[in-house]
């Protein structure tokens, strides 16, 4: 009996809920609508209603389209002297990250919007049946397993805020945020969620949670307002498409960064002959190293430059044959170098294939009244906010470096992947992508393969890789940070695959909670 589906995602209840669905005779989009929804009860800190993505989706006819769901910024921007905005810092052990929270780091969110436009394009089953496992979920409870307690360890000054507490704190240690073997409960969020269900998207962005949310940031110190929410769509694109070796590359496109980044890198490698270096090796991993030391560059000259032809656009200049031999000179000449994201990946036995990655930030604290419902923190995001704080454009689509990817190859086979990890989506699969394409690596293999990752000019060197290529890395890169082991840091890429056979397999990515399932 051949399978139904295949599934990667960042929760064994993520990943059962979109395996039921699929059993129940749905397909990949309603599978991928599914799990969304139970991610943001099993796994709150990192998917929300209250927050923004994508999807991309492929259907088995071949036709590809994306879901831009991602955040918008408000229509009006308040005076920075009345914003409730201040910093917080989240420690991932060896490197630090400072983010900004509060009601004024809330942007327009999307997540509902896109999920209701995914399902009436695509969907097969009824909405109330997609939503109804997350619904018992939060009304009867889920066990915060030890991936999710950590996340929560991380992020605690934000879950732990008055409006949050209820919610999130332990029942068994006061003033302690929940603990591994704990059960957490939304009653309100399986409400919100099932009436969703039944009255469909407008309650969200005409109804009572949009007029809580705009009350609350009218009263509290937000830019949010009912006009915002009514205001909302969800974006079509075309997904940026580029040729890597002997595979076509489906990418997120403009506004959002992360996919023409990743082309970028990608692109570079063109005349390398990467193959030939062993995956483990120090040219290798000083060559990545490199890569995304231009890439970083190659975003910073783009967003600054100041002759774009006309119609020219970011990933035009970035991906144009001129640009890209710049840095490939830069590359063969330089003798030295100086978030809380959840993805899901679903195939069918059909063809269909959805590839979503969603974000809440880390949120920004806050829980909209009688709804369960956390926003999301998008203008405190420094990744998402590159010229700076408080200087965004009004009703503008946000960009991001969330980058959900499809390869399709000329023999059949098809990989379906994506990644959490804020600024190190981009590098994560990259690097998947190469040990799959280049190094023809197995799946296994390839999503759990020691990774780097370039911040600035700082080295991050993910643990379980050879101590003499580390030893080598940390000489040539005086600015460096080693970790002990495979950490949530680099991101994690739940990715799925049909081989050139038809036969359907998945590997989560071990960072980030990862699990599969194979569903007959």
């Amino acid at each position: 009996m051949s399978p139904r589906g295949v599934v990667a995602a960042g929760h064994p209840r993520t990943a059962e809920a979109a395996a039921e669905v699929l059993r129940a005779g749905g397909n990949a989009f309603d599978a991928a609508i599914a799990a969304f929804f139970m991610a943001c009860v099993a796994e709150p800190v990192l998917a929300s209603l209250g927050g923004g993505g994508f999807v991309l989706a492929r259907d088995a006819r071949g036709g590809a389209r994306v879901f831009d769901f991602f955040t918008q910024t408000p229509g009006r921007r308040r005076s920075t002297s009345d914003l409730d905005f201040y910093p917080v810092v989240v420690d991932f052990g060896s490197a630090q990250q400072e983010f900004h929270v509060g009601l004024g780091a809330c942007a327009v969110p999307g997540s509902v919007r896109g999920v209701f436009d995914v399902h009436r394009q695509l969907g097969r089953l009824p909405m109330r049946e997609l939503v109804q496992p997350a619904v018992e979920a939060a009304r009867n409870g889920i066990t915060a397993n030890g991936f999710q307690a950590y996340i929560f360890t991380l992020v605690h000054p934000i879950y732990m805020t008055a409006s949050a507490k209820p919610l999130f704190e332990s029942r068994k240690q006061s003033g302690h945020i929940a603990l591994e073997g704990e059960t957490l409960k939304f009653p309100e969020l399986a409400d919100s969620m099932e009436m969703l269900a039944l009255e469909g998207d407008g309650l969200f962005y005409r109804g009572e949670i949009a007029q809580h949310a705009a009350s609350m940031c009218a009263a509290g110190g937000g830019h949010l307002t009912r006009r915002d929410f009514e205001e909302y769509r969800v974006a079509m694109r075309q997904p940026l498409r580029i040729r890597y070796r002997n595979a076509d590359l489906l990418l997120n496109p403009p506004p959002s960064a992360g996919g023409a980044l990743i082309g970028f890198g990608l692109r570079l490698l063109e005349d390398a002959d990467v193959a030939r270096l062993p995956a483990g090796g120090y040219v290798y991993q000083r060559l990545l190293a490199e890569i995304m030391l231009q890439t970083s560059f190659a975003r910073v000259a783009c967003l600054e430059s100041e002759d774009l032809e006309p119609n020219e656009t970011f990933a035009g200049r970035l991906l144009s044959e001129p640009f890209l031999h710049a840095y490939r000179d830069q590359l063969r000449n330089r003798r030295r170098a100086f978030r809380g994201t959840t993805q899901i990946s679903v195939m069918d036995s059909d063809g269909n294939v959805a590839t979503m990655t969603v974000s809440n930030g880390e949120g920004c604290g806050i829980i909209i009244p009688g709804s369960g419902i956390m926003l999301n923190n998008m203008l405190g995001e420094e990744d998402v906010n590159p010229g700076g704080f408080h200087l965004w454009q009004a009703n503008q689509r946000m960009s991001s470096m969330m980058s959900p990817t499809i390869a399709l190859f000329p023999d059949g086979r098809i990989i379906a992947t994506g990644s959490g990890g804020s600024n190190r989506i981009r590098t994560a699969l990259l690097q998947v992508l190469i040990n799959l394409i280049d190094h023809d690596m197995e799946l296994v293999a390839a999503v759990r393969h020691p990774r780097v990752h370039i911040e600035g000019e700082v080295l991050n060197i993910e643990g379980g890789m050879d101590p003499r290529v580390v030893s080598q890395l940390t000489t040539e890169f005086s600015h460096h940070r080693v970790f002990e082991d495979l950490n949530l840091f680099f991101g994690g890429a739940h990715t799925v695959v049909r081989d050139a056979h038809g036969r359907l397999q998945g590997q989560g990515d071990p960072r980030r909670g990862g699990v599969t399932t194979l569903v007959i």
